[in-house]
Order: C-alpha cells, then structure tokens, then sequence
C-alpha cells in the first residue's frame, strides 16, 4: 500500500469520526461511503455552532450577528470556488443536493434550449438521478435520449461516443466515477468529444468530489454537480457549479424571496446569478459545516485519498478473486468502489450477515437500474471506502462473507 494510503491509516483520522463505534465501543466497519460519508467531529461541531450560538438568517437582517452569518455563509461559497478551483464564487449555486443540481440545469437550461429533434447524450452507467431529470424534459421538449454504452471492464466507452455524437446533440450528461463500479471518466476527453458537436457536458461528480483534485478549467465541462454529504458534509446541500455566462443566460428555476430584484404585480425581475437559483431562506447552516468539511478534505489532500481509497479497493479485489463463488465487477483500478455478486447468495443476504458482523455495506440496485439490466444482475454487492478506512475493514467483511459462505454451503 502506498505512503499515502499509509498515512491516512494512522488512529487520530479514524478517532475524528465518532460515527464509527458501535453503541458498546466497539469498531463499526463502514463500507458505504459511496452512499453517505461520515461526518469528521469539525463538522458536527460547525453545524451545532451555526444552528446554535451563531444562528441568524442571511441576507437580510440589519443586526449584527446576521451580518456575521452572511458574511460566513458566503465565505463557505467561496471556499467551495476555491476547492474546484472554479473562476469566480459567483458559479457557485447552493442547492439542497446534487439531484436538483441536476434537476436545475434539465428545467431551466434544458427548458429554453433544447427543441424537438435535439438529442441528449447520457451513459449506461448513470445514476438515476442524471437520467430522470433528462427523460423529463425530453418528454417536454421533444428531443430525444441516446445511451452510451460501456467497454468490457465498464467504463464509459469513449470511442463509441465519439461514433455516436452528432451535431443535434445539445447536451452529453456523464458520471465522473460511477456510483457503482467505480469506473473514472477521462472527462477532458468527453468535454473534448461534446464540445466538437456544440454540445454542452455536465457531470455528475459526486463520487469524484470527496476523492479527488477538481479544476473546473482543466476539465473543461460546462456544468459540475455533487453533494455536501458524500464530501464528509451535511445532507440538505450540494453544489452546482455552472460557466459564468451559461448562468446568465438561465432563466430562474424556482420563484420567491431571495432571487429578485424588483417585484411588482406588473413585473418581477431577478437578481444575477447565483442568487437567482436561490430562492428562500437558504440552508444556512449546511452552508457553514460544508465549509468544514472542505476545509477537512482539503487539509488530508484529495490526490492522496484517492491513492489511499484506490489501494483499498485493490487489496479487497485480490481477496475476493480467491473466491470461486465471486464475480467482480468493474475495472481493475476502481476508485474506491467494489461491487461484487455471490454465486447463491442475493446481495440483501449477504448485506444482512454482515451486519451481524458489525459491517455495512450497500446491497441493492444503487439507483442505477439501466445498469443492473446491462449487467444481468437484479442487484450487487457494493463495497465502499472513505478517507477513515483502513485494512481492519477489509478483513471484517472478508470474515462476514466466509461466514456467509458456510450458512449458504
């Protein structure tokens, strides 16, 4: 295992998250970061601050502990500019999570650009949520869904995407890393491919934010979504980070306080991005904890959780090749991701053993049912790391599916 996985092994990382004991005391091995991270006890403690000792809305009050949670409400907007290295803080939406990031661009881009007879481009691999939200405008607008596939080892296949492009293609929406096989993306290529025909690409980026370096500029994209909550953040945020003047270009996706300049019963008009998309009373405080957990992240370094959850990853795949019962799935070098079936054994079975064995992993179709159908399977087995893993994990749930094994025979 590398220098860097090794690192990020050492008690004190582990000790940050008190989510990992069981009520007793004893180690809970966790293996569904892919799902949800666990929160580092810097976050807790800014959540608990801002909703308690620091509390006031933003925006709009004249008092002074307002003007204080404003100015920390935007500090946390642009530190998240900071991280993905966007141009401006002012590309930064808050939404309550990647779903409507998406959403947000499928109703209001996707709503004033896309015609009958535009085609959207997506992959076999995507999470539903980078699906539906493409079906329902498709379905109001007219244009038309086409579907990547995958190469052998499940990545997205580059150079069928390149065949299948067209100059009616107005938008290539693509995952990052797949929530499932923990495939990677060479999304320069993608923005590359996309871009040759005019179209626009968004990706989903939720597996790729809490894992690895983003630059917005080297990956050339249009639009980027992902979540607080699977970035050691809360839940109720995520991000959507958009180019400058497509924001300017969108028209507002919801209506209310917040996001206007002028109301009047004749006329309303709308303040620039990103306050625009904002409207209401903001998530406030998973504003000042996404801040933290940034903050976290950034301090570990993002290129050495990705070599420390990549390793893991490794070690697991090569325990689970000696077992004639296993069929892996996804390429050799997934980032942090593992998803398996057992001969015999449904994935809720096995999800259930393991629990006893105070191991969580994911067992289901992980919102990505296209997926399961392409690969035969009605479900998997999904194995996946955190900055917090270690070699203990492994060995658990190697355990828990021994044990599995014989009850099963």
């Amino acid at each position: 295992m590398s220098e860097a996985a090794t690192l990020l092994r050492q008690p004190d990382v582990r000790g940050d998250f008190p989510g990992l004991l069981t009520p007793d005391g004893a180690p809970w091995h966790y293996l569904d970061t892919a799902a949800t991270a666990h929160k580092p006890q810097a976050v807790i403690d800014a959540m608990s601050h801002a909703l308690g000792r620091d509390y006031a809305t933003v925006h709009r009050g004249v008092y002074a502990r307002s003007a204080r949670m404003t100015l920390g409400f935007e500090a946390a907007r642009r530190r998240v500019a900071e991280f993905i290295r966007a141009r401006s803080a002012s590309e930064i939406v808050f939404v309550r999570g990647a779903t409507e990031a998406i959403n947000l661009v499928a109703a209001s881009w996707g709503g004033s650009v896309l015609q009958a007879g535009d085609r959207i481009m997506l992959s076999m691999l995507e999470h539903h949520s980078n699906i539906v939200p493409w079906q329902m405008i498709a379905e109001r607008t007219g244009a038309h869904i086409d579907v990547c596939p995958l190469t052998e080892d499940g990545r997205i296949d580059l150079d069928a995407l390149e065949t299948m492009l067209t100059p009616q293609h107005r938008l290539v929406a693509l995952a990052h890393v797949s929530n499932v096989l923990g495939s990677v993306l060479d999304a320069r290529r993608a923005a590359d491919l996309a871009h040759g025909v005019g179209a626009k690409l968004l990706l989903d980026g939720c597996q790729a934010a809490p894992r690895m370096v983003l630059d917005m500029a080297a990956l050339d994209c249009d639009f980027y979504a992902f979540s607080g909550h699977k970035l050691y953040g809360p839940t109720g945020i995520g991000v959507l980070w958009a180019r400058e003047e497509l924001l300017d270009a969108m028209p507002p996706y919801q209506g209310g306080g917040a996001m206007i300049d002028r109301v009047s019963f004749a006329r309303t008009t709308y303040a620039p991005p990103p306050q625009r998309f904002e409207a209401g009373t903001p998530m406030i405080a998973e504003a000042i904890a996404l801040h933290a957990a940034v903050d976290y992240v950034a301090a570990l370094g993002p290129d050495k959780l990705f070599a420390h959850e990549a390793a893991l990853a490794s070690q697991l795949r090569d325990q689970l090749r000696g077992l004639n019962s296993v069929r892996l799935l996804g390429p050799e070098d997934s980032a942090g991701i593992v998803s398996f079936v057992m001969e015999g054994v449904h994935p809720h079975d096995l999800g259930t053993i393991l629990d006893e064995e105070n191991v969580a992993i994911r067992a289901g179709h992980h919102c990505a049912q296209p997926l399961m159908e392409h690969l035969g399977v009605p479900a998997t087995a999904r194995a996946s790391f955190g900055l917090y893993s270690d070699e203990s994990d492994i060995t658990a749930l190697m355990r828990g599916i021994e044990r599995t094994q014989r009850i099963f025979g």
